[in-house]
């Protein structure tokens, strides 16, 4: 099964194709009934953005469900890394929150490298014997190529030319304790329907994608003690515009209403995913924001403590990995500004 990924990872698929064609090859070798496979912030580990076929699950189900996943401590894709494991299956007799009725086994596997954590998977069982230690092991060797793969498709986001900026109203939506929708703005509804496409658009919770009530659960996760990271997230809305969602409480108390924000991240928030996902080294992160201010090679060498020649080569070596030709084009793209 790994020649079939790396061969499909070879390629430049966006990070959605990627994924649904990525679960047909693993389906082949390791059935399942079900899945959640959702992007994540690289640094917050909050995910976004995901690809969910959940059995027996509705959508008025889907709010309790999201805050359950971020509170089973444990079996969280960030448990999994912390303990240096990147696989892991729930077996017939573990019981947590998030567990369905009828749910026989659950594999979760992360997908991480040194530069951050791009994603996490669910296959779900339902109609069969709980996943072996094989079946484990097969998805394991896949997740090399594919977490590579899936930060090189965030890597391409920024190749595109941003949007004009449209004239939108605030971007808030406003979910109660139970993570059930009170009140959006139609900015807020809008940019949450372009990244998770409804399935039904006449269906009036299918416009609040996950994406809002994966935000809202991790800032209840981080109230209780048990935080998957800090309540917020970037991600990619399409033609080279981030966005970073972030939630808090509307009023203190666990009982207040949370508002989810919804921005256009800033070039400090983009700057930072552009050089996590071209796999920049610390020095080059560091010589990379320092282009942004404006300084030239000098500046940066004193700023810095190196020489010329060596800031040189770190700014070769960013123009490499990122595949810009020059410094303007490099911050261009970085920043989101042409």
């Amino acid at each position: 099964m790994r020649d079939r990924m790396e061969r499909l990872c070879s390629g430049e698929l966006d990070a959605k194709v990627l994924r649904e064609r990525a679960l047909t090859e693993l389906r082949r070798v390791v059935p399942f009934d079900g899945h959640v496979w959702a992007l994540t912030d690289p640094v917050s580990r909050v995910g976004t953005s995901p690809l969910a076929d959940v059995p027996g699950v509705s959508w008025a189900e889907l709010p309790g469900l999201v805050r359950a996943r971020y509170a089973g401590v444990g079996t969280r894709w960030t448990d999994l890394l912390d303990s240096g494991a990147v696989v892991r299956s729930l077996g017939p007799g573990e019981q947590v929150g998030w567990r369905r009725p009828g749910v026989v086994d659950v594999l979760t596997a992360v997908f991480a490298d040194r530069f951050g954590c791009w994603a996490w998977l669910d296959l779900w069982r339902t109609t069969c014997d709980a996943f072996t230690a094989e079946e484990c092991r097969l998805v394991e060797s896949a997740l090399p190529p594919l977490t590579a793969a899936l930060r090189a498709a965030q890597a391409r986001t920024f190749g595109a030319a941003p949007a004009t900026a449209e004239a939108v109203g605030p971007a808030i939506l406003l979910l109660g304790p139970d993570l059930r929708v009170r009140v959006g703005t139609e900015a807020a509804r809008a940019a949450l329907h372009r990244l998770n496409p409804p399935d039904d658009p006449s269906v009036v919770e299918q416009a609040i994608p996950a994406a809002a009530y994966n935000l809202a659960a991790a800032l209840i996760a981080d109230e209780d003690g048990v935080p998957v990271g800090p309540p917020w997230s970037r991600v990619h809305l399409g033609a080279g515009r981030w966005l970073t969602l972030r939630a808090a409480r509307a009023a203190s108390g666990p009982e207040a209403d949370i508002a989810v924000s919804i921005e256009r991240s800033t070039p400090d928030e983009r700057l930072e995913v552009f050089a996590l996902a071209h796999g920049l080294t610390r020095r080059e992160c560091e010589v990379l924001a320092e282009l942004a201010t404006g300084a030239d090679s000098r500046r940066i060498a004193e700023r810095l403590v190196l020489s010329d020649h060596t800031v040189n080569d770190h700014v070769k070596a960013i123009l490499a990995k990122t595949g810009a030709h020059t410094r303007p084009t490099l911050l261009a793209r970085a920043s989101g500004t042409g």
